[in-house]
């Protein structure tokens, strides 16, 4: 997402470096690209407009033509404006309010609706410490009240008993009650969507929105449709007044012209995106760390987050006496790695380090993630004592690990090589004493 964006407006930076001299006219065609590169992205006119309005006064201020450095100023001038276009801070649900707290979904179908409640459901229970409760209200959709369900039962969260010959407005007040009476904090409306907006389903909506007088209306749009994303905000903050925004499937390829765009046409901010299908892909919506990464520069807060969160205090220590008596074994190598996967993909994370977009965008993150899956199962197909023990790894042995990996000899054989260089170099820090070991623990997975 936004990677095309990001690297057309670093062209426009480049090309401003390349000048001896600015001139007004070379910040004017700048400025020229700078909106195109908003149009292909998808953005919506109008705010490509107030957008470049906002940044060319200042960009063609006498102070900056005669800088050194015009491009810094640009990159400044895009960076506050990208910004304050998405929303200038984070949105925070306030729950501070009698319970249970009602949030009602709406959107069309395919959007991700059922996937989301689930999502925002488990954000909720984990990171603000409430007791979700999740009421199914689509009647119409095939299957629709059974995969919310499905992933409540995964998630070990409670739903709702819906059934399709109930009305949606009884559900949903049913649903309320129920969550009352069972000590439940917080109630998640999952409503149905169709293909369009349509005076059927609108006229639902509002009545179930006035059934159960929701303290948040989220609109829930899929970031791949681009512009017809803001056209569907439009639509549904005209009928329903929402109250915020969780775009959806963020980490697709897509322009990303509706992150941009949402909080200018309808003034309700983004408060959640979704970032892959797993149920811990939903995370909250930073104007100022995506303004960053759209323009290079990284996301150090969102990645030292993911961190703390995969992070194990008590492995890490046990990890570090180990690391200290120069015994790291295959076993630990693997759990490393498992922590690294539950960070997202390479292509990801590489893009929150500042200076690594580039490389990033040069790697395909694919082939990176099947690399580590490849390194895991091979060492999953060991036994415990060949784990505990790689001395041990004889070519029969070897033969039958790559048979149960599903690889072959060669890159069992070139893992464990790469492995023995790991423990070779961990020996040679730990003789530097504790400066060298800490910086061998940093070079480590993880």
């Amino acid at each position: 997402m936004f990677d095309a964006l990001g690297d057309k407006l670093e062209q426009v930076f480049k090309r401003l470096r390349g000048h001896g001299r600015i001139t007004e006219s070379h910040m004017t065609e700048a400025l020229r690209e700078v909106r195109l590169a908003l149009l292909e992205a998808d953005v919506a006119l109008p705010v490509v407009q107030r957008f470049i309005e906002a940044i060319r006064e200042q960009a063609l201020g006498q102070e900056v033509l005669r800088s050194l450095t015009p491009e810094q100023h640009l990159l400044k001038f895009i960076h506050h404006e990208l910004i304050r276009t998405m929303g200038e801070h984070a949105a925070v649900l306030d729950l501070g309010v009698p319970p249970p707290v009602t949030i009602m979904l709406v959107g069309l179908q395919g959007s991700g609706k059922t996937t989301s409640a689930a999502k925002l459901a488990r954000h909720l229970k984990l990171e603000r410490g409430r007791r979700p409760y999740l009421v199914p209200v689509d009647v119409y959709r095939p299957a629709a009240i059974e995969q919310l369900t499905a992933l409540a039962t995964q998630l070990g969260l409670p739903v709702h008993p819906s059934t399709t010959d109930a009305k949606p407005v009884d559900l949903a007040r049913a649903g309320v009650t129920a969550a009352r009476t069972s000590g439940c904090d917080t109630v998640i409306v999952d409503t149905a969507g169709r293909l369009h907006i349509d005076e059927a389903m609108m006229a639902e909506l509002v009545a179930l929105k006035a059934a159960v007088t929701p303290k948040y209306v989220f609109l829930v749009a899929d970031a791949m449709t681009g512009q017809d994303a803001v056209n569907v905000a439009q639509g549904f903050h005209d009928q329903l007044q929402i109250d915020g925004v969780i775009l959806t499937k963020l980490d697709g390829d897509a322009r990303g012209g509706a992150a941009l765009s949402i909080r200018a046409v309808t003034g309700a901010p983004i408060f959640f995106v979704g970032m892959g299908e797993k149920p811990e892909a939903l995370e909250p919506f930073h104007p100022d760390r995506m303004a960053s990464r759209i323009l290079g520069q990284g996301d150090v807060l969102s990645l030292i987050e993911k961190v703390e969160k995969a992070y194990d205090q008590k492995q890490a220590e046990a990890l570090e006496k180990k690391l200290r008596k120069n015994e790291l074994t295959l076993e630990d190598f693997r759990d490393q790695l498992q922590m690294v996967k539950k960070l997202g993909s390479m292509g990801d994370l590489l893009g929150m380090i500042p200076g690594m977009k580039k490389l990033a965008g040069k790697m395909n993150p694919d082939v990176a993630d099947a690399e580590l899956k490849r390194i895991e199962a091979i060492i999953n197909s060991m036994t415990r004592e060949e784990r505990h023990n790689d001395a041990i790894l004889n070519g029969s042995r070897r033969r039958r690990i790559a048979l149960g990996s599903g690889t072959n000899v060669a890159e069992v054989n070139r893992f464990l090589k790469q492995y023995a260089q790991t423990k070779k170099m961990m020996k040679k820090f730990t003789k530097m004493g504790p400066g060298g070991l800490n910086r061998f623990a940093n070079m480590l997975p993880g």
